[in-house]
């Protein structure tokens, strides 16, 4: 039996490749994970980005909090089961009236994972709905394994090396709007979308790349992940370590964000270098 998600949700996901929004966090933590987020920003002078962007939780106290919430893990467990990594994260933000976007892609593409039994969980610290921009989504899509990306960079493109498929042009896809606290789950080859944000506030989204501790990347390169819950029998990623309290942004933080995102970028590097 699931643990939070109806076994509609489940039956969705298994069919279409997606959920609707899910209830996780509670409003104070909505506020206080934006809060903290936000204040840092204040701090240093301008939005959060790349490198910080990426895998934020070896870095910041949200983030830890968001990748290890409870809501959060049981939605996931309904999913890919008790034995749970992290295997990447990006935080996702859209200003007030911004035109970036995202063009339609597939999580998964330059992961190189496999099983591709990854699951992304969208947590909304802000609404995301249709004029902010939320996810669009293509049903089935993950039924039909990976297929052929391009690169198209762009000042207004949130990809940095602009990822995107031909052919999905004229799709509009179905609309995943999510509320703050909420989060919606998608499948690592379900292929989604999202455009500018023309609403009065940031569009906060914070994807989370989950996988069970049986994948394994391919490929030379061996990247780290994150245990959030169960054992880790496999040992087929590095260990990271959670962070601890009083440490964020500390020295000892910022070297294993750092190493962390190296190893991740290896991974990609050396796939993109096979393909």
């Amino acid at each position: 039996m699931p643990k939070i998600l109806s076994d509609a949700l489940v039956k969705m996901y298994r069919a279409q490749g997606f959920t609707s929004a899910v209830d996780a966090l509670a409003p104070e933590e909505t506020r206080r994970y934006r809060a903290e987020l936000e204040a840092w920003e204040a701090s240093m002078g301008h939005t959060l980005d790349f490198p910080e962007k990426s895998k934020s939780y070896l870095l910041f106290d949200w983030a830890d909090a968001i990748v290890h919430h409870p809501k959060v893990l049981d939605a996931v467990e309904d999913l890919i089961g008790p034995d749970i990594l992290v295997y990447h994260s990006t935080m996702w933000i859209k200003e007030a009236q911004s035109p970036s976007y995202v063009l339609w892609h597939q999580d998964g593409a330059h992961f190189y994972l496999d099983p591709p039994r990854h699951v992304t969980a969208w947590v909304a610290l802000s609404d995301a709905t249709v004029e902010a921009g939320c996810m669009h989504m293509i049903p089935g899509t993950h039924t039909r394994g990976w297929l052929e990306h391009y690169d198209a960079p762009h000042g207004h493109n949130m990809i940095r090396r602009g990822q995107g498929l031909r052919g999905f042009e004229d799709q509009t896809g179905i609309p995943v709007p999510v509320l703050a606290g909420q989060l919606s789950l998608h499948h690592t080859m379900t292929v989604h979308s999202s455009g500018a944000n023309n609403s009065g506030d940031r569009r906060m989204g914070f994807g989370i790349s989950f996988i069970p501790t049986d994948v394994r990347p391919t490929g030379r390169a061996t990247p780290s992940a994150l245990l959030v819950r169960g054992q880790d029998r496999y040992s087929h990623f590095l260990p990271e370590q959670r962070l601890r309290p009083g440490t964020e942004m500390s020295e000892a933080a910022v070297a294993a964000h750092r190493h962390a995102n190296a190893l991740f970028r290896s991974l990609q590097d050396a796939g993109f270098a096979r393909a």
